[in-house]
């Protein structure tokens, strides 16, 4: 019916702008070559841009599609985080991609494409629109992974990360087929209703552990995690940047839609497994990272523990459990952003230098670097009163409330060993011989490092409001 298309297609607005721009920038890099290189990319950002502005400004809700795409206030706010990651990893991105000579027209309609992708699984309500917005998304990264061409590296994390993740879509489409074979549906209100008979069968259970799995892939959760440490080593830094920031909040907001929306009425089963994978994230990004020497590698144990964390508000399947989520989610991003600013700006001699030894005595050399990586470092460590603290107390808190103790119990204990490393690079930076200046650091970085460092710093005085949102977005659920 035209009117129905009509609504939903301005449902749908920010997503068919990045299609069509996607296409259109596409179009101008392959008719104007290089000489486009800078223009397509400053096209991209300003689409993104245009849509978060859309978003802010414009919010509507409702379904379109016939249900299978979803607006509402959690997709909005997720969407927001996403797009901003989206966005500020590519400005991040400029320099180094010039100095390394893969500023290719392509980059940023691959970064494009995959945003739309993300875009899709932030608002699926079906799983068919799951699984197109997830395959959308990974396609993109799998050709961002590798798009250095001229380096071993890059090339071996393409290619890892291409075969681990058609096994993790295969697993996710083999637990669709179950559940749609059990339940007659591939809508999510639909799959909750027929679940809601109270008859659980045992391959209805299987399909639900294959979605987890291929879920938990897309988050690097223990022990689906084996691509992210060599990824994000051998990814270019600002590749890293963006795994590290826009997929997984789309990851995360479509595992907490999957499990609240059509899975709500089997809670107790996916609630042990989500805890299992919670604990054995925690405990893994807190050990494993602390014999890494590869800054870059340590950051990839962190987003492994620090998704453990956030799967901890998931696990106690309540209001403040998804309001836990979604401010962990907010705060990682800020946290995230700013670490890969300080790692992208570690260069000498017209080289980037990855190694935890090298921020050996940045503060005699660049004390404001120093010190906002400080705070950085804390905040990630959760130590009060910086904003990782308060992302690791909403968590914490919803578990104890939901009387999940021990969970709350083993996620302050994995904190504590989880801070060795952090506190380990701030050591580095204050105390130990330097080792030389870095070149002096681009504007777009700087400005990224600071901001970063001003969130964490003064979340305190408006955590108020951000909390707010969560809570509006997380009762979208209940």
């Amino acid at each position: 019916m035209p009117f129905d298309l009509t609504s939903s297609l301005i449902l749908a607005l920010p997503e068919l702008a990045l299609a069509i721009g996607a296409m259109a920038l596409l179009m101008i890099g392959v008719f104007s070559g290089e000489r486009a290189n800078a223009t397509v990319t400053g096209l991209a950002v300003a689409l993104f841009l245009a849509a978060i502005a859309w978003i802010v400004l414009f919010p509507s809700y409702g379904e379109a599609f016939d249900g299978a795409f979803v607006s509402d206030p959690f997709a909005r706010l997720m969407k927001l985080l996403t797009l901003v990651g989206a966005a500020v990893t590519l400005v991040m991105s400029v320099g180094f991609a010039r100095q390394e000579k893969f500023d290719k027209f392509e980059y940023p309609i691959l970064i494009m494409l995959s945003t739309l992708g993300m875009m899709l699984m932030i608002s699926a309500g079906d799983m068919l629109s799951l699984y197109l917005g997830l395959e959308l998304q990974s396609l993109a990264l799998y050709v961002v992974a590798a798009i250095n061409r001229d380096s071993v590296r890059a090339t071996e994390a393409g290619l890892k990360y291409f075969v681990l993740g058609a096994l993790s879509s295969g697993m996710l489409l083999y637990g669709i087929t179950l559940v749609y074979g059990f339940t007659g549906s591939t809508g999510f209100e639909a799959i909750a209703a027929s679940l809601s008979g109270g008859e659980r069968p045992l391959g209805l259970v299987f399909g639900l552990v294959f979605i987890l799995a291929g879920l938990a892939f897309k988050i690097s959760a223990v022990p689906f995690h084996m691509w992210t440490p060599d990824v994000y080593e051998g990814a270019p830094t600002p590749v890293t940047a963006f795994f590290a920031a826009a997929p997984k909040m789309a990851a995360m907001a479509l595992l907490v839609r999957v499990v609240m929306g059509a899975f709500e009425p089997v809670a107790f089963d996916w609630q042990q497994i989500v805890v299992f994978i919670a604990i054995a994230s925690m405990a893994l990004g807190a050990f494993a990272a602390i014999g890494q020497r590869n800054i870059k590698r340590l950051m990839a144990y962190s987003s492994i523990g620090h998704m453990g964390y956030a799967l901890v508000g998931l696990s106690a399947n309540s209001p403040e459990g998804v309001r836990g989520v979604v401010i962990y989610m907010l705060i990682y991003l800020a946290m995230t952003l700013g670490t890969f600013a300080v790692i992208l700006a570690m260069r000498r001699n017209d080289t980037n230098v990855e190694q935890i030894d090298d921020l050996a005595g940045l503060v005699t050399s660049n004390p404001m670097m120093a010190t906002i990586m400080t705070l950085l470092m804390f905040s990630l460590a959760g130590i009060p009163p910086l904003a990782g603290f308060f992302a690791k107390w909403y968590v914490f808190l919803a578990a104890i409330n939901a009387e999940l103790y021990w969970l709350a119990v083993i996620g302050v204990l994995t904190s504590v060993v989880g801070a060795f490393y952090y506190l380990r690079i701030v050591k580095v930076m204050w105390f130990d011989e330097p080792v030389g200046a870095f070149q002096p650091m681009a504007g777009e970085l700087r400005f990224v490092m600071m901001l970063s460092g001003a969130f964490v710093l003064f979340y305190v005085l408006f955590g108020g409001p951000v909390g707010r949102l969560a809570e509006a977005a997380a009762m979208t659920f209940f």
